[in-house]
């Protein structure tokens, strides 16, 4: 009696898989009983014609497995490395002090009085989760072991423990190539010269499993597509479609339809291994991924979203929640603002105390945007001067008795009609935001104020919630003062007048100063 044909598997989800049963001596290798690769699709017809090419990569893999691990020489390792320096540039480009690598320890790197330790998988993944006590060295070896790990495992290489630890030495470069060009950033220098850091390859290249030829559907199709229906803001289409590009680098490819869940696990892996922040990585690189694969499933581009159910753990440790400033800390901000010539760090801090508003928004007020409203003096968030968060950002706000008391009508009175504050040069956006957070932010961590949970511009939005609440101001009014959404279908009716306003906000007490008119 001839054996079944194997065919395709149809997953609950309706997309089907390659399945196949592991060999007995092959177990302890592979790690399972049976092996299911999905063929994205749910088309029965498509599933059966990928159907043979993925048996066959799934028995190339194993042959891999069973012929043993391959020597790797500097040069291919190099080669397979050099793609980390470009992508750890990318993750840390914005924000470059937060790259915790430290070029100066780099020569210490794996010397042989450390090497030994990394053969221990325990020692790994201590250092990795915070529980070893050097946070050196030792913390750079295992993210770029991490990264090795990840790197072997896409390529589908089996190496030995001295090709395992040579390919790390390579990443270590990479990274370290990286950080000397991120220093240079976080002194200021962001010129956009010529930075080559791919390295070319070699005659002799590292044999890889061939991929099925499918139809492509490009990133780029997918992005301008989700683009041209939701009309996202400018910032958000160039931040998603730079994540999209950093996947692409990862992968090697820009091919939607080739993504799995095992792609995107493994490029989680290695954002998780380069330091970056589990929030960061859920809200800022996942969920751009995911928004734009549901959007090709919901247009008939893609046959599954291969995101679907890939998160990250987010736990927020005691003392790690973001608050507002305290009195001292508001006060010590302040003073410093009443002594200071520049405008912007003059007035923009004063005006977020006392109003609430986002300090983007005050960045782009415009002088026509301060006037008076039924004899009340005020400023108006208009979508004119600038993109706003949502639609209940666009509002008019009365100035508090302590802005108007420290000068600031007599300010807007001495500036030329157009922006407020001119001195705040627009980003690639066409925004000023964006530069005043870069520039208030600096200047107050340059007063001292360390701690991580304020956040230097955003604690004046917390602090002014909490003095609304310390001092019982209507919540629908703070609300509207804020410019936050409606807590209920009730609020969204009627108006809220600039007297109701005024009313409200004049609860909120004068802070004391040693200096404000000096």
């Amino acid at each position: 009696m001839p054996l079944p044909m194997a065919r395709p598997f149809k997953h609950h989800n309706g997309v089907y898989y390659a399945r196949k049963g592991v060999p007995a001596h092959l177990r302890p290798l592979v790690g399972k009983w049976t092996e299911m690769v999905s063929l994205g699709t749910k088309d029965p017809e498509e599933a059966r014609r990928r159907h043979p090419k993925a048996i066959r990569e799934i028995e190339a893999r194993w042959a891999a497995l069973e012929a043993g691990p391959i020597s790797l020489s500097e040069r291919e390792a190099h080669e397979l490395a050099a793609p980390a320096c470009e992508r750890w540039i990318a993750l840390h480009r914005d924000n470059p002090s937060t790259n915790f690598w430290r070029t100066e320890l780099f020569p210490r790197l794996w010397l042989r009085r450390r090497v030994g330790l990394w053969g221990r998988p325990d020692v790994v993944h201590q250092v990795l989760h915070g529980a070893y006590a050097d946070r050196g060295e030792d913390e750079m070896e295992a993210c770029c072991l991490k990264q090795a790990d990840v790197l072997i495992k896409m390529k589908g290489l089996q190496l030995d423990e001295d090709g395992r630890r040579v390919l790390a030495k390579a990443v270590s470069a990479a990274i370290q190539r990286a950080s000397v060009t991120l220093e240079r950033y976080a002194l200021g220098d962001i010129s956009e010269e010529a930075f080559e850091t791919r390295v070319q390859p070699t005659a002799r290249t590292i044999a890889l499993p061939k991929t099925t030829k499918v139809s492509t559907v490009a990133f780029d199709d997918l992005v301008n597509g989700w683009s041209a229906e939701r009309k996202p803001a400018e910032t958000t289409l160039y931040d998603w479609t730079r994540v999209m590009a950093q996947l692409g680098d990862f992968l090697g490819h820009r091919d939607a339809g080739k993504i799995t869940g095992e792609n995107l696990v493994a490029w989680k892996d290695s954002l998780v291994a380069s330091g970056l922040a589990a929030k960061t990585i859920r809200e800022s690189r996942l969920a751009p991924v995911r928004a734009i694969l549901r959007w090709g499933v919901d247009n008939r581009r893609l046959a599954e979203n291969a995101a679907e159910r890939i998160t990250i753990s987010v736990k927020q440790k005691p003392g790690q929640g973001k608050r507002g400033f305290k009195d001292v800390e508001a006060a010590q901000i302040l003073e410093a603002a009443a002594a200071e010539r520049d405008p912007v760090k003059r007035w923009v801090p004063l005006v977020c105390a006392y109003s609430g508003a986002r300090l983007s928004e005050v960045c782009q007020l415009r002088v026509d945007d301060i006037g008076e409203d039924e004899g009340i003096a005020v400023m108006r968030f208009t979508a004119e001067a600038g993109s706003l968060k949502n639609v209940g950002s666009e509002r008019t706000v009365p100035l508090h008795s302590a802005i108007i008391a420290a000068g600031f009508l007599e300010f807007v009175r001495s500036r030329k009609a157009g922006p407020l504050f001119p001195e705040l040069p627009p980003d690639k956006f066409g925004k000023r935001g964006g530069n005043g957070t870069k520039i208030l932010g600096r200047w107050v961590r340059g007063l001292g104020l360390r701690d991580l949970r304020l956040a230097p511009n955003h604690s004046w939005r917390r602090r002014f919630k909490t003095l609304a609440r310390n001092h019982s101001l209507a919540g629908d009014v703070t609300d509207a003062i804020t410019g936050h959404a409606h807590r209920s279908v009730g609020d969204q009716y009627g108006d809220y007048d600039v007297r109701a306003m005024k009313r409200e906000l004049e609860k909120i007490p004068y802070l004391l100063l040693n200096r404000l008119n000096d």
